[in-house]
């Protein structure tokens, strides 16, 4: 995103992101300067001039922003395994989108995706902080007036059907390899989400979680590993990422899918289970400490998962967690026998890759 002098002379800061459901501009800045922020924000959403001369120029910071990504394996590895399991299908593709997508963009694409799309039943405000009536009162009038026209339908999520495990290798000399193995996961407002998430804290949550006990400490396969649900509005996938040994990278995979099966074929003891939901709430509690937190904590909830949900919602959630949710979760997700492997570095041993998944 462009800088802003008006931002940069309050000592603000200012950027945007987006994921594969939603995208975010913010501004954070001093309580005094929250009427400069707004004023900013919301000139730049509904009054921006596309001009064609700086979109040009933009095309080519994004170009190199992609650049970027692709040479670095362990940020293009997850696209990879996105590809293959969704296919053509919206979430499958990169949110940055390609090259020729990037040059092919005009003034007019523009346009018409705001028309489309920045309406209000797609739209959710949030402020944080020192927050005064008259801030309430300027964003209200500044927003009041977009016209409630319907968007239209949102595309459908469509799965490609897997009979067997399928392995996908984008193969690249290096010294580490990094994949990606995953399986089911759940959608973002499943009535399982909260016993899922403390079923992903016990195998792929921090430091002592079983993926990074196992597989770095007591092995030393990998230098990094870690597992999360990429939950969405319409489907998820739970996936174990990982930078390994190339000379052990059978040996990785054998491990995490031997730990992904004992998640469901052992009960998980009574203390990982506390020492997981204990993590949990921390992390979740600590990013309410900063505003900012508490309002990327709303908007999602109220943009894609059917509404506000309170903080003390969500610790009850976690806290009603039991032994044998887990258990139900586990055998939801742990589908090996349709597993996607993705990996980025010098493999060429697809075949022993996939054996190493036993499935």
């Amino acid at each position: 995103m462009a800088a802003s002098p008006k931002i940069d002379g309050i000592g603000g800061e200012f950027n945007a992101f987006t994921g594969k459901e939603m995208t975010a501009y913010y501004v954070k800045c001093a309580a005094a300067d929250g009427g400069t922020a707004v004023d900013v924000l919301s000139d730049m959403f509904l009054h921006s001039t596309f001009d064609e001369e700086e979109l040009e120029r933009e095309k080519g910071v994004i170009v190199e922003e992609i650049n970027m990504y692709t040479d670095t394996p362990r940020d293009i590895v997850g696209q990879v395994y996105d590809t293959a399991r969704y296919g053509d299908s919206p979430i499958g593709r990169p949110i940055i989108g390609t090259k020729e997508t990037v040059r092919a963009a005009t003034r007019q694409t523009f346009l018409d995706y705001l028309g489309a799309w920045y309406r209000p039943e797609r739209i959710a405000i949030g402020l944080g902080g020192n927050v005064t009536d008259a801030l309430l009162a300027d964003v209200r009038e500044r927003f009041g007036a977009l016209p409630g026209e319907p968007t239209p339908a949102l595309p459908e999520t469509i799965i490609p059907t897997f009979t067997e495990p399928l392995v996908s290798i984008e193969r690249r000399d290096g010294d580490q390899a990094h994949i990606v193995l995953g399986v089911d996961g759940m959608r973002s407002n499943d009535e399982d989400r909260y016993a899922m998430a403390v079923w992903q804290a016990v195998i792929g949550g921090g430091m002592s979680s079983r993926l990074f006990t196992e597989v770095r400490e007591r092995r030393g396969l990998a230098y990094y590993v870690f597992g999360r649900n990429a939950a969405y509005t319409d489907t998820g996938s739970f996936a174990v990422q990982a930078g390994v040994d190339i000379n052990r990278a059978n040996l990785a995979v054998e491990v995490i899918a031997q730990e992904l099966r004992r998640m469901v074929d052992e009960p998980i003891p009574a203390e990982e289970i506390t020492k997981a939901k204990r993590y949990l709430i921390g992390h979740t509690v600590l990013n309410q400490e900063d505003p900012s937190g508490r309002i990327f904590f709303g908007l999602r909830r109220e943009l894609l998962d059917g509404g506000w949900v309170d903080l003390d919602t969500v610790i009850r959630g976690i806290e009603a967690v039991t032994p044998e949710d887990l258990q139900r979760v586990g055998r939801r997700v742990v589908t090996l026998d349709r597993a996607v492997l993705a990996g980025v570095g010098p493999l060429d041993d697809v075949d022993g890759l996939r054996a190493a998944l036993g499935a």
